[in-house]
């Protein structure tokens, strides 16, 4: 597959590790799988349909996890995407397991983080996960042992670089002692920036952030609320100028919006070309 084009490049790149070149504006996989992030997609041939535009658009990070489904995410990006364009990085995750709809459950044992590894690597047919993300950290289990099994892998060459999900700066600085860490997943948006001081972390140590949940925007968006007059002026809706908030908010952002239809996609996808003033950026900071 050749290398794709498209109003993702507009969000501009960072190299995640150092040496994983994506454009920050992503797309988020968890989306694509039935309610409760369980089971197959309504329309699977929509689901294809969105991952082939989304590479078509210019995006070049896809973030998944083995837990969406199970499998599901992975598997459609497999026959949507394979074989893969060569700038093209997938991240997946492990860590949850599931038991039904709407159900997780931090698994953090080694033998259980090796065995979805492998079968990440099956299912999205890869030789090695660019980026393998532990989605949870299990207190049951020493971090040593989950991160050190993580290590290991990578070891192996069956990981390249090694990331976090929903983690304080106290554990990012525990996993560091560990193992290399190249990437944060957390909770973050215009409305939501309790993980502002993780960010923070993240920009002092080069470390990607990538926050879930991108597009919220609370009450800003009701009529007559902070987004309404920005969006008059740039003509965008309040979840393009979310995610135009996020880009310009910190060079290490790389924002992964999801949705399951090609129309939502493009309108996500089009906020990378949305260029927010000084004055407009600090007005939506400051109205939450």
């Amino acid at each position: 597959m050749a290398t794709s084009t498209g109003p993702a490049k507009a969000s501009g790149t960072y190299r995640i590790g150092g040496d994983l070149q994506v454009d920050r504006l992503g797309y988020g996989a968890m989306q694509l799988t039935g309610p409760g992030v369980w089971g197959d997609p309504k329309d699977p041939a929509e689901a294809v349909r969105v991952l082939r535009r989304a590479y078509e658009l210019g995006v070049t990070f896809i973030d998944t996890a083995d837990s969406y489904g199970p499998f599901v995410s992975e598997l459609l990006i497999r026959e949507a995407l394979h074989p893969y364009g060569e700038d093209l990085v997938i991240a997946t995750k492990a860590g949850l397991t599931r038991s039904g709809p709407g159900d997780w459950r931090p698994v953090g044992r080694p033998e259980y983080l090796r065995q979805q590894c492998e079968l990440s690597l099956r299912h999205l047919g890869l030789d090695c996960i660019p980026l393998y993300q532990l989605h949870r950290i299990d207190a049951k289990v020493p971090l040593e042992d989950q991160l050190g099994e993580l290590a290991l892998l990578r070891q192996e060459g069956k990981v390249r670089h090694i990331g976090l999900s929903e983690v304080t700066v106290e554990q990012i600085e525990a996993a560091q002692r560990i193992t290399p860490i190249v990437s944060v997943q957390n909770l973050y948006n215009l409305a939501d920036r309790s993980a502002e001081d993780v960010l923070e972390h993240c920009e002092r140590n080069d470390l990607a952030f990538i926050p879930w949940f991108p597009i919220a925007t609370g009450n800003l968006a009701r009529p007559g609320g902070p987004l309404d007059a920005i969006s008059t002026d740039h003509g965008a809706t309040p979840a393009q100028l979310a995610l135009a908030w996020l880009l310009r908010r910190s060079p290490v952002m790389l924002p992964i919006p999801g949705t399951s239809s090609v129309a939502h996609l493009e309108e996500n996808v089009a906020a990378a070309e949305v260029r927010l003033t000084d004055e407009e950026f600090e007005a939506l900071a400051k109205a939450t």
